[in-house]
């Protein structure tokens, strides 16, 4: 199938993967993995840009990662709710594109909307092996469901060496203009985001690669023990 995915990263918003693993992404796409993003939300709830500019934006990040796919599940901003209703929204997403590996945003964080994305992925992930649920599309069984952290940064579980593709992580931000740059547009407003929120972001992913003695890192925590086959 052409379509089938390696990894499908799932966001509450445009740029939550990128912020919280866009060199993990980097280096798997240019590994020649099959990796897709699927947002929930348009983010019509967010301070600065539009819609139709985040549209702009993500496609412009997705093309500087090299995604196979980007989709918007169009779920209401500020309205995510583990209901009947999203959860099968997202079943047939994963089932859509067969990922091997599933990534959702962590569990803890500020953003209400990132811990509610957390939760409606950790439920659509085991319905979507349960071969009675939605029986008219097939299941299918994710081999590991991985939590990328967004703003809280707690527990980390793995690391990934994302300094060879940090520079892809940096332009990928760059994209999102309108939540970062607050010269951007004249009707922009402060957020923690305009607040050299990209510099932190480099700061974290800096330490984290420090412990390695490597230059830059991305954290991600399990529930589930991950296998590794030792020769």
């Amino acid at each position: 199938m052409m379509d089938k995915l390696d990894i499908l990263v799932f966001g509450a918003h445009a740029d939550d993967a990128e912020i919280g693993m866009g060199g993990t992404i980097a280096k798997h796409t240019a590994a020649g993995q099959r990796v897709g993003i699927c947002d929930l939300t348009e983010a019509e709830m967010s301070s600065n840009g539009t819609v139709e500019l985040r549209r702009q934006e993500a496609a412009f990040a997705s093309a500087v990662l090299g995604l196979s796919a980007r989709t918007n599940l169009q779920l209401p901003d500020r309205g995510l709710q583990p209901s009947r209703e999203q959860i099968d929204v997202i079943v047939a997403e994963i089932r859509r594109w067969q990922p091997r590996i599933v990534f959702a945003p962590y569990w803890v964080d500020r953003h209400p909307d990132h811990i509610a994305c957390s939760k409606l992925i950790e439920e659509a992930v085991f319905n979507a092996k349960l071969r009675n649920y939605m029986p008219h599309l097939p299941p299918v069984q994710v081999e590991q469901l991985i939590y990328y952290y967004i703003n809280d940064v707690e527990a980390v579980s793995l690391i990934v060496d994302v300094s060879s593709t940090y520079d892809v992580k940096q332009e990928a931000l760059r994209a999102y203009r309108s939540q970062f740059d607050r010269s951007h547009s004249a009707d922009s407003v402060a957020t923690p985001l305009t607040n050299r929120y990209v510099e932190r972001v480099e700061a974290r992913d800096s330490l984290l690669g420090q412990s390695k003695g490597w230059t830059y890192a991305e954290g991600f925590a399990i529930k589930r023990p991950f296998g590794v086959a030792l020769f």
